[in-house]
């Protein structure tokens, strides 16, 4: 019961989200034009990082010399790992990581965010028995990281400011 519970809120959550539905509002930002530099990077994060900067009134640019600032994805790494096994061998949790190196700077070659490598991960419970319904369950859990990353990167730009090189 508590496991149909659990993803039934899940499953609310993907639709509300799905909708358009949002707690938070727009986010102010300290530039107007941003250069996405994730070359490589076609995922479903960073298309919903696109999409998040376009609705906070971000205008995304083509090229980086057009831009006020530049937002490096250096990497994102998606990865599961077994957490517990029971006696008998098979997998009673596994642990999901969302790991996204990332670096904001401008033309002048300030940063705005130093180089930083922001991880996020959620542990569930496995059962084999309950295939459909637990692949479900994880692709929700990746679907709320890849949001909640998207998140904290908005919050981090939107405190961000030029940070002069050190004088040596």
């Amino acid at each position: 019961m508590r496991l149909l519970l659990r993803f039934c809120l899940l499953i609310t959550l993907l639709v509300l989200s799905g909708c358009g539905f949002h707690l938070r509002g727009e986010v102010g930002m300290p530039f107007a034009s941003l250069y996405l530099d994730a070359r490589g990077l076609q995922s479903p994060f960073i298309n919903e990082l696109r999409r998040t900067l376009l609705l906070n009134k971000v205008r995304l640019t083509e090229r980086a010399e057009e831009a006020e600032v530049v937002l490096h994805i250096a990497s994102e790494i998606v990865d599961k790992q077994i957490l517990t096994l029971a006696g008998t061998g098979r997998v009673n949790e596994f642990q999901l990581r969302h790991r996204v190196a990332l670096h904001a700077y401008d033309q002048q070659k300030n940063d705005w965010i130093p180089a930083d490598e922001l991880l996020l991960y959620r542990n569930f419970s496995y059962d084999d028995t309950k295939i459909l319904a637990k692949g479900a369950e994880e692709e929700l859990l990746y679907q709320s990281m890849r949001n909640d990353m998207v998140q904290q990167i908005l919050r981090r730009l939107s405190r961000a400011h030029p940070i002069p090189p050190a004088e040596e």
